[in-house]
């Protein structure tokens, strides 16, 4: 298996805190109020809430149902730390293993956030990340993050 690691880094006007809580703690109930037309339902499939719980999260793409599978790999509410993988569903390329996002915030610029994400992509064999999925990817990963936080604003 290979492994491949992406860093990225931005900015957010929402508090850590805040971020923290609807994106680690609250991302059941705050997406679906974020992208009310995309966000079918939430269910954990296996666990308890907590590291290796599984989750099956279903939405709307192109007029169709899909779902993906999202694992809770880490909870640090102590240092704002959140890790993930999406180990299944339509999120999950052919190629891969798992792909797993793990993120920390921390005071940003104008009492907002900084997030820092690495993105660990374990593929099948040795073959690296196709990059247009990649690309694709980080997309709809920026669309539901700005869609969350715009939630947040208006929301407070």
């Amino acid at each position: 298996m290979g492994v491949f690691t992406f860093e990225d880094q931005t900015t957010s006007p929402v508090a850590p805190a805040t971020l923290y809580k609807a994106v680690a703690k609250d991302a059941d109930t705050i997406f679906p109020k974020a992208l009310p037309d995309s966000f079918k339902s939430v269910e954990i499939v296996e666990g308890n809430g907590g590291p290796g719980t599984i989750k099956k999260i279903s939405f709307v793409e192109d007029g169709e149902t899909k779902f993906v599978l999202h694992k809770i790999e880490s909870i640090d509410e102590a240092n704002l730390g959140y890790s993930y993988s999406i180990v299944g569903g339509v999120a999950l390329p052919e190629t891969a293993e798992k792909i797993t996002f793990d993120s920390k915030l921390s005071d940003g610029p104008n009492g907002g956030s900084l997030i820092k994400l690495s993105i660990t992509y374990h593929s099948k064999g040795d073959a690296p990340p196709n990059e247009d999925e990649l690309k694709a990817g980080k997309a709809k990963s920026d669309s539901l993050f700005k869609a969350v936080e715009a939630y947040l604003l208006a929301n407070p």
